[in-house]
């Protein structure tokens, strides 16, 4: 470890030590995430297809607040006013398949979270274990509003939905390929959600000495003020410390408790749903099915 690291850590022991128990804060975060989609040999006019780009676009574009102290932390997002004329709910609900897409709260010192997500109009409480990432502390800095920020890198493995097989019309080959028998039940997973490992790339201030940090990331020497992977960038847009008004930080209660492999399970069934609709002509989902 480099001379600059060790004094890094030694300052934020320091300033650990000097806040009290009591210490909040409370943080904006702005987060955009790209959007590729590839409609494949889908028949979709040009239209409908700049439409859903725009939809998923704008889903993508979010600001949120992560209330937190040095054991807890409440992250959600900041609810905006419906648009007239909007889609009002129907339709394709591009946050759903979130794994982290609703409130959710992390204790670190239990090592614990939860997620209340709606998938479908059905509220969901994912409740499980923290993941703790192996962060490498570079001496890499940069200033994030009044703040200094040093940069971590760690190695995540994710898993997200397969939009373009969402997409991709059915053909022959397609129809042919489901009836042979004992088709692999591991493959026909991997057409609803993609897993691959990702660099993620954090940058933490020790000036705010918490573990905590913006959606599901936490554990480094200092709050984190940026993060990003390969499609998503979250960035800190504003913090206030102590706040006069005491923050209460309150796990959500409310939802069916599912573990997170149970969630994403449920979240393929209704992966492969919306797929047949799209692929049979009766568009993207605008019922929600059953649970």
């Amino acid at each position: 470890m480099g001379n600059k690291m060790i004094v890094v850590l030694m300052m934020v022991f320091t300033m650990y030590n000097g806040f009290s128990q009591n210490f909040q804060g409370k943080a904006t975060y702005e987060s955009k995430t790209q959007v590729n989609m590839d409609f494949g040999n889908r028949q979709i006019p040009e239209d409908r297809k700049k439409e859903i780009m725009e939809r998923m676009k704008k889903a993508n574009e979010k600001t949120y607040e992560l209330v937190f102290n040095a054991k807890e932390s409440l992250y959600e997002e900041e609810e905006k006013l419906e648009q007239p004329g909007g889609n009002s709910g129907r339709g394709m609900r591009f946050r759903a398949m979130g794994s982290a897409g609703g409130d959710l709260y992390k204790n670190i010192e239990e090592g614990r979270y939860l997620i209340k997500n709606e998938l479908f109009g059905k509220i969901f409480l994912i409740e499980d274990n923290l993941e703790k990432l192996d962060w490498k502390l570079e001496s890499d800095t940069k200033q994030i509003g009044k703040y200094t920020a040093y940069k971590a890198v760690a190695i995540k493995t994710v898993k997200r939905p397969n939009m373009q097989a969402l997409f991709r019309g059915r053909n022959s080959d397609d129809r042919n390929a489901d009836k042979k028998e004992g088709q692999d039940t591991k493959e026909k997973k991997e057409e609803e959600f993609i897993e691959k490992e990702v660099e993620i790339v954090a940058w933490y201030t020790p000036e705010i000495p918490v573990n905590q940090g913006p959606s599901e990331y936490w554990g480094l020497p200092g709050l984190i003020l940026a993060v990003s992977d390969d499609v998503t960038t979250i960035v800190c847009s504003k913090i206030t410390l102590n706040p006069k008004e005491k923050i209460e930080i309150k796990a959500p209660k409310k939802g069916k408790k599912v573990t997170q492999t149970e969630y994403d399970e449920i979240s393929r069934e209704k992966m492969k749903e919306m797929r047949e609709n799209f692929r049979g002509g009766r568009g993207g989902g605008g019922r929600g099915g059953r649970f």
